[in-house]
C-alpha cells in the first residue's frame, strides 16, 4: 500500500502548488489568465504523451485501444482541461470588478468540491446506498473549505519594477540631456 499513498501525496503536492504557480504565471503575463492556460495545455500534452508512452512501455502492453478506453480517456482528459479552463475563468472573473483574484479562496473551493463530487459520483456509479457518513463528510468538507480559505495567507500581487511595465520589461534608457550652454 506504500506506493499508492506516496503517489497520492505527490498528486496532492503537485495540485496544491498548481494554484500558486498559476498565480505567478498570471502575474508575469500582466494578469492575463489565457497565456498561462495555453502553457498549461502544452504542458498537459507533453507530459501526458511522454508519461503515457513510458507507462505503456513499462507495463509491456500493446498500443491497441478499445473504443471504450478511447472514449472515456478523451472524456476524462476533456474534463481535466475544462477544469483548468474554469479555474482560469474563476481567477479571471475578478478582472474589472476592483476585486483582486483570490487563489487562497478559489483553490480550497476547487479541491474540496472535487473530493465531494468524486465521492458522490463513485457512489452513483457503483449504485451503492448513500452512507450518512458520506454526507457528514461532505458537510465537514464544506466547513473545512471555509476554515482553510478564511485563514490562508497569500502573497501580495506582483508589482512592476519602477518605470517598467507589468511584464518586467525595464524602461527605455533615458536620453541624456545636453549640458547647459553659457
Amino acid at each position: 500500500m506504500k506506493w499508492p499513498i506516496i503517489f497520492a501525496l505527490l498528486t496532492g503536492l503537485f495540485w496544491g502548488t498548481y494554484g500558486p504557480a498559476l498565480g505567478l504565471a498570471r502575474a508575469a503575463e500582466g494578469n492575463n489568465p489565457f497565456k498561462p492556460y495555453l502553457m498549461i495545455g502544452i504542458a498537459y500534452l507533453v507530459w501526458a504523451v511522454i508519461g503515457g508512452f513510458a507507462g505503456i512501455k513499462y507495463t509491456n502492453v500493446d498500443m491497441h485501444f478499445s473504443s471504450g478506453g478511447l472514449t472515456w480517456g478523451f472524456i476524462a482528459g476533456s474534463l481535466g482541461a475544462f477544469g483548468a479552463l474554469t479555474l482560469t475563468l474563476a481567477m479571471f472573473a475578478f478582472q474589472g470588478t476592483g476585486i483582486k483574484p483570490r487563489p487562497d479562496i478559489v483553490m480550497p473551493i476547487v479541491f474540496g468540491t472535487a473530493v465531494a463530487v468524486s465521492a458522490i459520483t463513485s457512489t452513483i456509479q457503483t449504485r451503492a446506498a448513500f452512507n450518512p457518513l458520506l454526507w457528514a463528510g461532505v458537510v465537514g468538507m464544506a466547513i473545512c473549505i471555509v476554515i482553510v480559505a478564511s485563514n490562508t495567507p497569500h502573497a501580495a500581487p506582483h508589482k512592476p519594477k519602477a518605470g517598467g511595465d507589468s511584464h518586467g520589461t525595464p524602461p527605455a534608457a533615458a536620453v541624456p540631456t545636453p549640458p547647459p550652454t553659457t
